[in-house]
């Protein structure tokens, strides 16, 4: 590998806290001298970056009103942006950020977190809950005239980069089945050390349930349950859901909407289970409970497949409806398991781990000859 490597990171854009922000700063720390480009950065909400060399593209000065809701817009923007004069690229993308040009001269290594949702997976759930209010009919009129076209400019993107990585089995399946190719499997960073100093011996109770309450997370899954059951379920976090789940909540639920990170790294220790109902790309938040030594009871399809080992550091149910979760719940034994096995389950996931299996990954890759550019 040469040691003057020329590198740009690439990602879909920087706004918030979240799985693919992490993957964001794990690889700035592994090439801290390379420019990050993306569509639109706020650092008010993420201060990780302040001191990388972060390159917006035009969309950063749109009105922040209409940025989220331009998938489009960011498409021809990353397919028009020339990275060819570096030796390597590494983009970090569930969306549009894959789409970069690069040089016959430049290996493109693509970390997918999934491929892109409301093209593909996740598509009908963005037609029911578009996200824009009272504008929703409009959006739905949008996306089914040009899911067609976005659908092809979006699989030809992933043809781009010369090599793809997958966040878990379930989306390397995915990229399989949307794009065509075939991936290797790389897990994201979990902040594993967030939890160590953790008692992870003392005493349980209730059930928790942690996640932006949108409809594909399935939350109100576990409030149904909690409800029914009359069992403690404490729910952290924030959504267009949250009214709704308020409303079908039981009084052994509580909500919790402005945690900080040590709240909820508290909130999971305490619970005997931590409750995953939906069906996510890899899922970050469920093996955070795991390095927690919280046992997981999750739906049986995405990434939990990965992780979840039955009786050893969680359940599986196996129909996302509230009775499959209820029996799940009502069943569960706390004392079945040993919280240092469960936390001990997770440690492949850190963050160190991840950079290592990066690391190795690309000299690897660098090493190989590449696609032809498209």
């Amino acid at each position: 590998m040469k040691k003057d490597l020329k590198v740009a990171i690439v990602c879909d854009w920087l706004t918030g806290i979240g799985g693919a922000e992490r993957v964001v700063l794990e690889l700035h720390k592994l090439y801290p001298k390379a420019p990050i480009y993306t569509s639109q950065y706020d650092p008010k909400a993420i201060d990780w970056f302040v001191d990388a060399d972060v390159r917006t593209l035009w969309l950063q000065h749109l009105p922040k009103s209409l940025k989220k809701f331009l998938p489009l817009l960011r498409a021809i923007a990353f397919s028009r942006l020339d990275l060819s004069s570096y030796d390597l690229v590494i983009s970090s993308s569930g969306a549009e950020a894959k789409a970069v040009h690069t040089g016959k001269n430049t290996t493109h290594i693509c970390y997918c977190h999934a491929p892109t949702h409301y093209y593909w997976m996740r598509y009908n759930d963005y037609l029911k809950h578009p996200g824009f209010g009272k504008l929703d009919w409009l959006a739905r009129i949008g996306l089914k005239v040009l899911v067609g076209p976005l659908r092809k400019m979006d699989y030809k993107a992933a043809q781009r980069p010369d090599f793809l990585i997958a966040n878990s089995n379930f989306t390397k399946s995915q990229i399989k089945k949307y794009y065509g190719r075939d991936c290797e499997v790389i897990y994201p960073p979990v902040d594993i050390k967030r939890f160590s100093n953790l008692d992870k011996k003392l005493v349980r109770n209730g059930f928790v349930v942690v996640g932006r309450q949108t409809p594909y997370k399935k939350i109100d899954l576990a409030v149904i349950s909690a409800t029914k059951l009359n069992l403690p379920l404490t729910v952290i976090g924030n959504g267009p859901k949250h009214r709704y789940l308020m409303s079908i909540a039981g009084p052994t639920v509580k909500f919790i909407t402005n945690a900080s990170d040590r709240d909820v790294a508290k909130y999971i220790v305490s619970a005997e289970a931590s409750i995953f109902p939906g069906i996510d790309d890899f899922g970050i938040v469920a093996v955070e409970a795991l390095a927690a030594g919280t046992p997981v009871i999750a739906f049986h399809g995405g990434g939990a497949t990965d992780y979840i080992v039955e009786g050893i550091n969680g359940l599986f149910f196996d129909k996302q409806t509230a009775d499959w979760l209820s029996v799940a719940m009502k069943s569960f034994k706390s004392a079945q398991f040993d919280s240092l096995k469960v936390a001990k389950s997770a440690e492949k996931f850190d963050t160190s781990e991840f950079r290592k299996n990066m690391l190795d990954l690309i000299n690897k890759k660098l090493a190989e000859p590449m696609k032809d550019s498209i």
